[in-house]
């Protein structure tokens, strides 16, 4: 499973996408006022 967090200023918010491709689309989106990191786990 891979997982987007996203950082903002006073919160955290984490999504899950089945695959990689798709988690790098909507990684783009989150490319705003915060961070985002993009993370694999079994």
């Amino acid at each position: 499973m891979w997982v987007i967090t996203v950082f903002d200023q006073n919160t955290v918010r984490m999504f899950e996408f089945e695959n990689k491709n798709e988690a790098k689309l909507a990684l783009v989106g989150f490319n705003g006022n915060g961070s985002a990191i993009l993370s694999y786990t079994k």
